[in-house]
């Protein structure tokens, strides 16, 4: 499998070597934002979840662990509490506009890679008389870029959407948590 790998190096153009480094950096980045963003959204919603119960069970403001504990000190008003919303909802979306960009980005740079690899195969040729035999594996081997491209694609959008979800699970207990203080604190 090396072998191919690297015979497959050795015969390719700079630019396809390009589009393959630029979409396996895109490949780290996507993995990277999942792990990170996924590990840390769970913990915090497992710290909203805690805070909540111990809201519906009547606790005190300050004894939860909650994003809302330091935006709720003194006077507690409907203005604090959108502030943090606004703020937790910037915090729970990081990474978002990477992996949309990784998501969108990546068919057309292994499209871009494969649209050059085949151009440098016909010029190659010259007038020369290649049959299929000869344009067959050249052609094969620039669609390479292309399904890189779409390999990083699916990911990418995938992991997109599931931060997505987390962050929607985690902003909609925080803001079952601000509502449920409001309403004791008007009482």
């Amino acid at each position: 499998m090396l072998d191919v790998f690297l015979n497959y190096l050795s015969r390719s153009t700079f630019i396809t070597i390009f589009v393959l480094t630029w979409l396996s950096i895109y490949f780290v980045i996507t993995l990277t934002i999942l792990i990170s963003r996924y590990l840390i959204i769970n913990s915090w919603i497992n710290n909203e979840k805690k805070a909540l119960d111990i809201l519906l069970l009547g606790g005190r403001i300050s004894n939860f662990p909650s994003v809302l504990k330091k935006y709720v000190i003194g006077a507690i008003s409907q203005e604090k509490i959108n502030v943090c919303l606004s703020i937790s909802e910037k915090n729970s979306t990081i990474g978002l506009t990477w992996l949309s960009i990784v998501a969108s980005t990546s068919p057309f740079i292994g499209l871009f890679g494969t649209v050059i690899s085949i151009l440098d195969t016909f010029a190659k040729m010259g007038g020369g008389n290649a049959g299929i035999s000869v344009i067959a594996p050249a052609i094969s081997e620039a669609l390479v870029a292309t399904g890189a491209g779409i390999f990083v694609a699916i990911p990418a959008y995938t992991f997109h959407l599931l931060i997505k979800r987390k962050s929607y699970e985690v902003m909609s207990i925080i803001k079952r948590s601000s509502d449920l203080i409001l309403l004791n604190s008007k009482s």
